[in-house]
């Protein structure tokens, strides 16, 4: 059964996300209101051979133009680069505003393509459909698009909403044990954020999701997506409730930054769950929630096989990771922004934070 959210905001076109199985497969279906001209398919290098050909042959058998645009896996496409080359692929197509991009894949097609889709004519619409969980429950919803540059994560982009989202749960199947496991660090961090019922249960009975587990991976899609759409809808580009989804993403993004961006050390899932606890046993550390809570947190990311400590890392220095944290999006003159918590389920935004404070309690957590 295909459960619908509803994404809808006073500054953007109001859009569905669809969550259920086999959607893939039906997306002349799914998309048909959408298709008035040709479709391109933006697709990760690892999906073209699968699902973009299930994408492909149902279109074309509507009647539907389609290409596919392979874009090659990992972060190392979310470039200027990269994002030159997409462009001029889809010049090369002879897109036109009738025309409509499909980004198929993790979070890196739909940040890559999305940004494209923005650009391109000065904005054509875009359709996600995110196949790893972590683009299912986050990354795809919401309208944020962008690339990485050497000083920092994410650091150009727009907002640009896409028309529609298709989460088709039968797609995660395919993910290797890791990549689940990383997009259920979203998972955790949306309960840490805004509903401590959710995240007790994530802990508990939904624990299998993180194993891959459908029965637990489906309502932990759907659930996720309508906390995200209920910020979103709040807070359409970051000025106020939608910062607080970047819950661990200022520790994560720096430690990402120190690591080269190399998915094989660390991946993006990894970075937020290792962000998320110590963004928590920073609130505990100077008194904003309590310690059992920090150590409730980082239990649940543990008990799903995530890192929630700094050893293992390599050669980290406290004088770096706030060099990069500085450079946030967040932070304001230099000044570190970041989003600590009360309690579980209650999470806030923490501006000028003292730098000397959290240089000392990064170096209490093993780095140099």
């Amino acid at each position: 059964m295909t459960q619908a959210v509803q994404v809808a905001g006073a500054g953007f076109r109001p859009y569905e996300v669809r969550v259920g199985r086999g959607l893939l497969a039906e997306a002349a279906e799914q998309l048909g209101d959408l298709l008035g001209g040709r479709a391109v398919i933006v697709a990760d290098g690892n999906v073209v051979a699968t699902h973009a050909r299930t994408v492909a042959a149902a279109l074309q058998a509507r009647g539907v133009a389609v290409s596919i645009i392979p874009v090659p896996p990992g972060e190392a496409s979310k470039s200027w680069r990269g994002l030159e080359t997409l462009c001029d692929a889809l010049l090369a197509e002879g897109l036109d505003r009738r025309d409509v991009i499909l980004a198929l894949g993790g979070g890196v097609v739909g940040d890559l393509a999305g940004l494209a889709a923005a650009l391109y004519m000065r904005g054509v619409d875009f359709v996600q459909l995110p196949t790893s969980l972590l683009a299912q429950v986050d990354s795809s919803v919401g309208g944020k698009t962008a690339i990485d540059t050497a000083a920092g994560k994410n650091m150009i982009g727009a907002f640009h909403q896409p028309r529609r989202v298709l989460a088709d749960i039968d797609a995660l199947a395919t993910l290797p044990l890791r990549q689940l496991r990383s997009g259920w660090a979203e998972v955790l961090k949306h309960g840490l954020i805004r509903d401590a019922a959710w995240f007790d249960w994530l802990a508990a009975e939904g624990a299998a999701g993180a194993q891959g587990d459908v029965a637990a991976l489906e309502p932990a899609v759907v659930r996720s997506v309508e906390i995200k759409a209920a910020i979103v809808s709040e807070d359409e580009k970051e000025a106020g409730a939608r910062a607080l989804l970047n819950l661990g993403h200022t520790f994560g993004h720096a430690l990402e930054a120190e690591l080269g961006f190399d998915e094989t050390v660390m991946t993006h899932g990894e970075a937020v769950a290792l962000g998320c606890t110590l963004a928590f046993r920073f609130s505990a550390a100077q008194g904003l929630c309590a310690a059992g809570d920090a150590m409730a947190a980082a239990r649940a990311f543990d008990a799903a096989g995530l890192p929630t400590r700094l050893e293992g890392y390599g050669p980290l220095t406290a004088e770096r990771l706030i060099a990069r944290m500085a450079g946030d999006k967040k932070a304001e003159g230099g000044r570190l922004t970041l989003i600590l918590a009360r309690t579980i389920g209650d999470a806030f935004v923490q501006k000028d934070v003292d730098r000397d404070t959290v240089a000392a309690f990064l170096k209490a957590e093993g780095a140099r």
